[in-house]
């Protein structure tokens, strides 16, 4: 009579041998690929765009125009070539204030605009000073983007007018549409960040020519909405306060830029809940769903091989 039994056992093993293998990388890919799925993407093209209403110096008219919308755009783009030298993460960063008068139009016009490079290690978000970084010598722990991983504590977030770290203290969860993450705020006192040269009526010294009027920036309520798991930026609102004072003297005499409440649009915030959701997915994927159904397939897998293994065993010993 024919044993039914042998033909199995070649199937048997292979279905051991793949569920064996599952059951190894269903760790791995928990400990192993997911930290290194965390990383600062470095093929960045982000446009963001804030609004807010406010006043700001018009240089033609040589006076404050009042109850102005303001309009800041940060329009973020991976540097892939210097990316792939360093192994860090380079955007290049442009962002423009515009007034109605200015905004449409050429960005070399708008009311302010500045270029800069940040460059960050793609998984701790910590600064590296390298690739031509502009400023030279950004310091903090966010800027374009939170760690990943964020915890409820205080993160140094790093301010370009200021040309500073400022602290975020993290002041609990905030919903932003269908999303939900952790609000951090914060404030920058008045301090002085430069000079430039004015007329000396313009700030109070009629009887001088030219002048080295003082430059002073303030924000009193700045908060930051970022993605727990990712460190996105989900939503941003600032107070930024720009004046001129005349040398050594400790009031404002010209107010520069004044927004109360200079804040992402509504546009913009889509957009980020969208990044952010669809970075979680592949994030869950990898960390979460994939290795949950390698450890089930290879347990299932294991066995399925393992049994008949073990009773053709027993067959074989029967005398």
């Amino acid at each position: 009579m024919r044993d039914s039994g042998k033909p199995a056992a070649p199937r048997s093993l292979v279905l051991l041998g793949i569920g064996v293998f599952l059951l190894v990388l269903a760790p791995l890919l928990t400990w192993y690929v997911t930290p290194r799925a965390k990383v600062a993407p470095v093929d960045v093209d982000e446009t963001s765009v804030f609004t807010g209403t406010g006043s700001y110096f018009d240089v033609a008219a040589l006076k404050t125009r009042e109850r102005q919308k303001i309009t800041l755009t940060q329009h973020v783009l991976g540097n892939v070539a210097a990316s792939g030298r360093s192994g860090d993460a380079v955007w290049d960063v442009s962002t423009a204030v515009d007034t109605p008068g200015t905004l449409g139009k050429d960005v070399r016009k708008a009311f302010q605009w500045t270029t800069g490079r940040w460059v960050v290690d793609r998984r701790t978000n910590d600064p590296v000073h390298c690739c031509d970084e502009a400023p030279a010598g950004h310091d903090g722990d966010a800027y374009l983007k939170f760690p990943f991983d964020l915890q409820r504590r205080t993160y140094r977030w790093w301010d370009d007018t200021l040309g500073a770290a400022v602290p975020l203290r993290f002041a609990g969860t905030q919903q932003v549409g269908d999303y939900q993450g952790y609000r951090f705020t914060g404030s920058v006192p008045a301090t002085r960040t430069g000079s430039r040269q004015v007329p000396g009526k313009l700030v109070g010294r009629p009887g001088q020519g030219q002048i080295q009027a003082e430059e002073w920036y303030a924000d009193a309520r700045m908060s930051v909405v970022a993605d727990r798991r990712t460190g996105r930026i989900l939503d941003v609102s600032l107070s930024p306060h720009k004046t001129l004072r005349a040398p050594g003297s400790p009031h404002t005499a010209v107010t520069l830029l004044h927004v109360d409440g200079l804040r992402f649009t509504p546009a913009t915030r889509r957009a980020a809940q969208r990044l952010a959701a669809a970075d979680n997915r592949q994030l869950a994927l990898v960390g979460e769903v994939l290795p949950l159904g390698a450890g089930a397939a290879g347990g299932l897998l294991a066995l399925s091989g393992l049994v008949p293994l073990v009773r053709a065993g027993r067959t074989d010993r029967r005398p």
